[in-house]
C-alpha cells in the first residue's frame, strides 16, 4: 500500500455530563501535515478551532464562494453551519481542537469566538501550538485526569487565539496600554478619547474588538479590581477609596461595587482582610 503523502495524528474524547458542567468541554485534538485530503462539505453538531500553520488552501463556509487561506490563520468551524476546506499544492500544516459546552456562548458574546468571521487571519501560531501540544500530552499520557486537564486547556486555547488574532484593535496594543494606565482617572470617556487622539467611536470600537466589553464595562473592572486591592489591604475609608479609583461621590462607587461584586465595600473588607504575619 503506498504512503499518504500527508501524516496525521488525533484523538477524541467522551466527556461525561459532570465534565460538561465545567462549561467547555474538549471532544478531540489533532496535528496534521502535508498533502491533506479535502473536508467536506459537512455541517457537524459542534464546534473546531482549525488553525493552519503553515501553507496555503481555500475554505468555503455557508454555501458562499471559497475564500483564499494563507498561514497562519484560524477557520471556525460552527454547529450546523456547512463547511468545506482543503489545501492548496503542496499541501499544509494544522492543528485542531474540537470543543463544546455552554461556555461557548459566552466566549461568542465576548468576541473569542466570532462565527460571522469564520476566517480569522493570525499574526502567529506559538501560543496556540504550545496549548495545543499540552492537550496532545495529556491525550497520549491518559488517566483518570485527562478530560478535566483537556477542558482547561480548552479555555487557554481561546485565549491564546483571542492574543494571536491579526488586527484586534486598529489602533494597536498603545491604546489599550494608555486607558487601562488612565482608567483610575475621575474622567469621562470621551475625555479618554480625546486624550489617545481618536474619536469616540474609535475608542469604543478599539475596547470592544480587543476585550468583547464597552468602554464603561472595562474601566469598571480595572476601578473594582483597584478598589478591591485598597479594601483588602489599606485602613483608608470608602469614601478616600472612591476617590482613589476615580469616584467622586463615594455613595455612588458603593452602589456599583455592591451591584457588580455583590456585596457592599465594608462587607468585602471584613471578609478579605487578613491578618499581619507574626
Amino acid at each position: 500500500m503506498p504512503t499518504p503523502p500527508y501524516s496525521s495524528w488525533m484523538r477524541y474524547f467522551s466527556p461525561t455530563a459532570g465534565h460538561r458542567r465545567l462549561g467547555l468541554v474538549c471532544l478531540g485534538v489533532g496535528v496534521q501535515e502535508g498533502e491533506l485530503p479535502v473536508v467536506g462539505p459537512r455541517a457537524l453538531d459542534h464546534h473546531v478551532a482549525v488553525v493552519v500553520t503553515r501553507g496555503r488552501g481555500w475554505f468555503a463556509h455557508a454555501g458562499r464562494p471559497p475564500q483564499p487561506v494563507t498561514a497562519p490563520a484560524l477557520l471556525w468551524l460552527v454547529p450546523g453551519v456547512e463547511h468545506h476546506y482543503g489545501p492548496g499544492s503542496g499541501g499544509w500544516d494544522e492543528c485542531f481542537v474540537d470543543f463544546a459546552g455552554p461556555g461557548v456562548e459566552a466566549y461568542t458574546d465576548l468576541g473569542y469566538v466570532t462565527p460571522d468571521r469564520p476566517l480569522v487571519p493570525l499574526s502567529g501560531t506559538a501560543g496556540v501550538r504550545h496549548v495545543v501540544d499540552g492537550i496532545v500530552r495529556a491525550a497520549r499520557r491518559g488517566g483518570p485526569l485527562l478530560e478535566v486537564e483537556a477542558a482547561a486547556a480548552v479555555h487557554a486555547l481561546l485565549v491564546a487565539l483571542r492574543y494571536a488574532s491579526a488586527g484586534v484593535s486598529r489602533h494597536g496594543d498603545a491604546v489599550m496600554e494608555a486607558l487601562t494606565r488612565d482608567a483610575l482617572l475621575p474622567i469621562p470617556v470621551a475625555e479618554h478619547a480625546a486624550r489617545l487622539g481618536i474619536s469616540l467611536p474609535e475608542l469604543r470600537g478599539a475596547v470592544r474588538r480587543t476585550t468583547g466589553e464597552g468602554v464603561k464595562e472595562y474601566l469598571l473592572g480595572i476601578r473594582l479590581s483597584r478598589a478591591k486591592e485598597l479594601l483588602a489591604r489599606t485602613d483608608l475609608p470608602v469614601a478616600g477609596i472612591a476617590r482613589r479609583v476615580g469616584y467622586e461621590d463615594p455613595a455612588y462607587f458603593s452602589r456599583l461595587f455592591s451591584r457588580r461584586v455583590g456585596m457592599a465595600p465594608v462587607r468585602f473588607r471584613a471578609q478579605s482582610v487578613r491578618p499581619p504575619l507574626p
